[in-house]
């Protein structure tokens, strides 16, 4: 059962124009989607010949949230790293044309841009084609990087750090950043990459990994342990963390908060319909961090954060979230529940 009025839900959505604006550090890149019919095979291979209908791209990885905050009416800037090539245009275009700055990309010669093209019809996904560099940043590139976050560092009041495991967020940089931000007071949240060791996160107020990751995460920790409640005892504990949301799927999101006694608490799925799990999330981390900002409870965030991600799996490709179909779809899950 939802724990949340109507009266509660817009009293936190409606406050999201007045949090101030959230900073946003993580590794960036277009999404883009190749859409049409199959109706007869290669005669040069045995694979599938796409008549294509419809071509477009999408913010993609930590550029994302950012779109989800614009369309949420949050502010926010997006810092991260591009290529010095043509998809380095493409993707500052993209930005502007959302209503977006740039004044937080570094452009890195040595580096793509990161581009993923899925290639599906209305059924399925035929193939994901990935252009990108996952070595870490230079030490020049980071150095450059952290030049601008610092200047923008005041002016935040909360960091998210998307963590794609691309090569953007090293080891050094997510642990000053965490330590900077919360020696300010300010909200850390994190969307851990999975590939990424653990102990780079420890300190942060918010960690949210699905049920996979969460599992890489204690057995790189040294556990082997399956036990859901368990698992989010690790991480607080071996991470020094606040606030620990596992998402789970189509069984909802399982809730840790040391602030309100520690004790797990899983809420159930808000989604009715699954199109398409890309950008999910990203609209969870982006709802959850706003939320708390404008005072929400854990599990208040948490179910508004579900109501996003419902929202976005019922679209085609990587979506956002505005106000409106945020308002609309809670008002739905109160009248089925």
């Amino acid at each position: 059962m939802a724990i949340l009025t109507e009266a509660r839900f817009s009293e936190i959505t409606q406050s999201f124009s007045e949090i101030g604006p959230i900073m946003v550090v993580g590794d960036l890149g277009i999404d883009k989607y190749t859409y049409g019919d199959v109706k007869k095979i290669s005669p040069e291979a045995p694979v599938p010949v796409l008549e294509v209908s419809k071509e477009w791209l999408k913010l993609g990885l930590a550029a994302n949230i950012g779109h989800n905050f614009k369309t949420l009416n949050i502010e926010s800037t997006l810092f991260g790293v591009i290529g010095d090539d043509l998809n380095a245009s493409v993707f500052e275009n993209l930005l502007e044309d959302s209503d977006l700055n740039i004044w937080g990309l570094v452009r890195d010669p040595e580096r793509p841009t990161i581009f993923k093209e899925r290639v599906t019809t209305d059924t399925q996904q035929i193939c994901r084609i990935d252009y990108e560099n996952l070595k870490e940043i230079s030490k020049q590139t980071q150095t450059h990087l952290k030049k601008k976050i610092d200047d923008f560092a005041d002016k935040h009041n909360a960091l998210i750090l998307e963590d794609y495991a691309k090569g953007t967020l090293t080891q050094e940089l997510l642990e000053v950043l965490i330590k900077e931000f919360k020696a300010a007071g300010k909200l850390v949240c994190i969307d851990p990459g999975r590939n990424t060791p653990p102990r780079y996160y420890t300190g942060a107020n918010l960690l949210k990994p699905n049920l996979k990751e969460a599992r890489i995460m204690v057995e790189s920790l040294g556990y082997r342990e399956t036990q859901l409640e368990k698992i989010s005892e690790i991480l607080v504990e071996e991470l020094k963390l606040e606030k620990v949301v596992i998402t789970l799927g189509s069984e909802g999101m399982a809730l840790t908060d040391t602030l309100k006694g520690g004790k797990m608490k899983i809420i159930p799925t808000a989604a009715t319909e699954v199109f398409d799990v890309s950008g999910a999330g990203d609209t969870a981390i982006s709802l959850l961090t706003a939320s708390l900002l404008a005072g929400a409870t854990l599990e208040e965030a948490a179910w508004i954060g579900n109501c996003g991600s419902g929202v976005v799996v019922a679209k085609k490709g990587t979506a956002t979230v505005d106000q409106n179909e945020l308002h609309e779809f809670f008002v739905k899950l109160q009248q089925r529940i």
